[in-house]
């Protein structure tokens, strides 16, 4: 059972051990009545007379009354306590009370009343004349009255008595039924209900006084009664009208909320106070919502409208509607416990007040829908529509309050990971196929970061996490390890399996530059991780460009291709079999007149945004061309590789230049490596295609760099008429130690057998590398076990010195001179006699 149910059967036991004590003292009075009448019957017809005349007299005051409707109960003022004092002035005390009994009880059966309200109006009105009776006993001989002034005097006190004893009586269960309190019960209507009492004592007072002078004026009595009762009870009724039109507009006016649940709650209690109902529902037709409520303003019921009332009786509904009968948003009901029919001017104050509820739902609602709207498109431009990830905007915004209390919250960092090769997701699988991957990629970021880190997609294949609260900044590392792990293992698009290789740069929160600068600081370590093969890189102020000057540096860069600052260094590749030169990977350098040298991490960036490129790559080439003709001359016939970048391969008069450059040095198309990356076609590969298919045919060798890092390579491979493939140094470093790079190493041996390749392998740095790439058949490589870069001069005296005095040879060979090492089919033949590719390093 509900707490309302409860508290209903609560009030209606206290009411009903209220009426019963009353009910019990009255009973006493009467008895007391009964014995006295014994010693006083009455004598004669005249006496049987008045008795029946007192008993009519007080059922017309009981009949004659204004009514004022509670809930269900309807509670009256009457003329009783009138004809109780007029009675006791005229007929002894015994025949007054007993009469009231008889006069009560005839009056609640004519007009129909419930047993308890008929035993409490018998109750009240024999204790309110028991309680004047005993004035009178404690006036004596005083009473009745005989002089004016007495009777003024007198039968005032008398009536004060009885007057109070009704109100002090009624009040308590009034206030009981109603929920009200006591005080404010009696405090209600006061100045009507003092008015009542002061017209009807005056009444009683000509009543009197008509008595003692001439009974037969007492014809002029019931017209008087008849007027003042008309009068007040019409004043009455004003009252109650103006008080329900104030309470009507403050309720409309407590509606002028724009939050639903509040203009529910706000109608619930304001319409039960409004119609003194027992409970009031509003059900809405959107969402088959109800809301129940009592008197008492609290919300008993707020679902789906399953649940059924537990108050049973009248039901008065209103459609919630506008005035002009449209929008019918649902239905106002009250209820009450008893028979209620609503008087005129209550169902017009239920329209208006329906009325008002809609409008305040509609407005509510619509609301709530432009809330919904600015939401949604709040949402929408903070959150990648894709992946439901937050954007670089939200990420700034989050991140610049972050830093704002960092010094309160712990480091912050900023993680930035780049999918490597993701394009090539699009151009062989679709762009459906590349939505997917990000949504599981988005998904497995979110799942892998901490609840207080905020995941964010910056962009195509760019996601970012930024980390927050850290105890110290190397737990950033360790949370970004984890990151790259969940994307370790391979995604599943419709059956398909595709690895998704990434990079990832970290940088803690800087003193100064704000979000601004940790996102710049977290894009140049994961260009470093990227430049390194590595997979994760944490920012170091000595690698970053711009901690050198960048903007300085590119206003530098047109002297310095004036000046000729740039310079190359050349990484001789062997034969490891041998340890015989077989070619030379030129890597340029630049001499800065401020800064010294400069690696080409810290300028490639900016020659490749600049204007400069074409210029800058044609004086590498330059020197690379001159520093083959120059070992060519001197008897060492060894090709050159170049580095290419992308941003050259686009530009459609690139191999023009190339062979131009060719032609001006007298030097061989095939004594010409160029080294590109696997990068390089993932956008516009029709104009790449249209300049590699020219240099190829030309006799220009191609050399596919970094072989191995990526899903792509054997994408690439179809589209580019390659020559040469280069293991990254890094499967070539962790070979020894990783059988995921050994077997990466393997299959590209593998792939350069049957597609007749050479292939390379760089980071070469001990001889069990060595040894073990070349029984593997790995016919070239590169690394400091054999040399590191060095000026055109520095390698030219290099090869004629030779290892132990052989010209050429940069190291000892793997086996005796002159013997022929025969392999297993498809493996290599090493010797002296044996045909050697050119190559050139990354």
């Amino acid at each position: 059972m509900s707490r309302t149910a409860d508290g209903h059967q609560e009030t209606d036991r206290r009411l009903l051990v209220l009426v019963g004590v009353l009910v019990a003292s009255a009973a006493a009075v009467a008895l007391s009545a009964a014995v006295a009448l014994r010693h006083d019957p009455p004598r004669s017809v005249r006496d049987a007379s008045t008795i029946c005349a007192l008993a009519l007299m007080i059922a017309l005051g009981a009949v004659v009354k204004a009514p004022l409707r509670i809930r269900s109960t309807t509670f009256a003022i009457a003329w009783v306590e009138t004809a109780i004092v007029l009675g006791l002035a005229i007929a002894p005390a015994s025949w007054v009370i007993l009469s009231t009994g008889v006069g009560i009880a005839c009056a609640s059966f004519l007009t129909r009343l419930s047993a308890i309200k008929t035993a409490f109006g018998i109750a009240k009105h024999t204790l309110v004349a028991g309680g004047a009776t005993a004035l009178i006993l404690l006036l004596g001989d005083r009473w009745p009255p005989r002089g004016f002034l007495q009777i003024v005097v007198v039968l005032g006190a008398v009536y004060l008595v009885a007057a109070l004893l009704d109100d002090l009586l009624a009040m308590p269960v009034i206030a009981l039924a109603s929920g009200n309190g006591i005080a404010r019960q009696f405090r209600s209507n006061l100045d009507l209900r003092l008015i009542g009492f002061g017209a009807r004592f005056v009444v009683a007072v000509c009543i009197l006084l008509i008595i003692r002078a001439d009974p037969r004026l007492l014809l002029a009595v019931p017209p008087l009664v008849l007027s003042l009762h008309v009068a007040y009870s019409a004043r009455i009724r004003g009252r109650a009208e103006q008080e329900a039109w104030q309470h009507l507009a403050r309720a409309t006016d407590a509606l002028n909320v724009v939050d639903l649940d509040d203009v529910l709650r706000t109608a619930v209690t304001q319409a039960a106070e409004l119609f003194s109902a027992d409970e009031v529902e509003i059900a809405l037709r959107d969402g088959g919502r109800t809301v129940r409520g009592d008197a008492g303003g609290a919300i008993t019921y707020d679902g789906s409208g399953d649940e059924p009332t537990t108050v049973d009786g009248t039901v008065v509904p209103a459609a919630l509607e506008g005035r002009d009968r449209t929008a019918d948003v649902g239905v106002l009901r009250l209820r009450f416990r008893g028979v209620v029919e609503l008087s005129e001017r209550e169902r017009y104050t239920l329209r208006t007040f329906a009325s008002a509820l809609c409008t305040a739902v509609r407005n509510a609602q619509a609301y709530a829908e432009l809330a919904r709207v600015a939401e949604e498109h709040a949402h929408a431009a903070t959150h990648d529509a894709l992946t439901g990830l937050a954007n670089r905007r939200h990420l700034l915004d989050e991140g610049a309050a972050q830093l704002g209390t960092r010094h309160a919250e712990g480091v912050t960092a900023l993680v930035l990971i780049d999918l490597n090769h993701f394009k090539e997701v699009n151009d062989t699988l679709g762009h459906a196929a590349g939505d997917q991957v990000l949504v599981q990629v988005a998904e497995r970021l979110r799942g892998a970061a901490h609840g207080n880190d905020l995941v964010a997609r910056l962009g195509g294949d760019e996601f970012a996490v930024l980390l927050r609260g850290l105890p110290a900044p190397a737990v950033a590392a360790h949370r970004a390890e984890n990151l790259l792990a969940a994307l370790h293992e391979p995604f599943d698009l419709d059956g398909m399996r595709i690895s998704v290789e990434a990079s990832g740069g970290i940088a803690a929160a800087p003193a100064s530059g704000g979000m601004a600068e940790l996102l710049r600081r977290a894009d140049v370590a994961m260009y470093q991780a990227k430049r390194a093969g590595q997979r994760i890189s944490t920012y170091a102020p000595t690698r970053d460009t711009a901690d050198l000057g960048r903007l300085t540096l590119g206003g530098d860069l047109p002297r310095a291709v004036a000046d000729h600052e740039f310079t190359v260094n050349f990484q001789p590749i062997v034969d490891l079999g041998t340890g015989q030169i077989t070619g030379a990977e030129a890597l340029a350098r630049w001499h800065h007149p401020t800064h010294g040298i400069i690696d080409p991490l810290r300028f490639l960036d900016a020659v490749e945004r600049s204007g400069l490129l074409p210029a800058f790559a044609e004086a590498i080439l330059d020197q690379a061309l001159i520093a083959a003709t120059t070992w060519r001359e001197a008897g060492f016939d060894v090709p050159v590789a170049v580095n290419v970048s992308p941003r050259s391969l686009l530009d459609a008069r690139f191999p023009g230049s190339v062979l131009a450059r060719l032609r001006a040095h007298d030097l061989p198309p095939d004594r010409l490596v160029l080294e590109l990356t696997e990068t390089l076609t993932l956008s516009q590969l029709d104009v790449v295609d249209r300049v590699l298919s020219r240099l190829r045919d030309e006799g220009v060798r191609l050399a596919l760099d970094d072989f191995g890092t990526g899903y792509s390579s054997l994408s690439l491979l179809s589209r580019i008429p390659v020559h040469e493939l280069k293991i990254d140094r890094s499967f070539v470093t962790a070979m020894e130690s990783s059988a995921e790079a050994a077997a990466v190493i393997r299959s590209t041996l593998d792939l350069g057998r049957s597609l007749d390749l050479t292939v390379v392998a760089e980071g070469v740095e001990s001889e069990p590398q060595r040894r073990a790439l070349w029984e593997q058949g790995c016919a070239s490589g590169q690394g400091h076990l054999f040399a590191r870069p060095m000026p055109v001069g520095t390698l030219l005296a290099a090869l004629h010195r030779g290892a132990g005095g052989s010209p050429g040879l940069l190291a000892a060979p793997l086996h005796d001179s002159g013997a022929v090492i025969r392999l297993a089919p498809g493996r290599r033949t090493a010797g002296r006699g044996r045909e050697q590719r050119p190559h050139l390093p990354a």
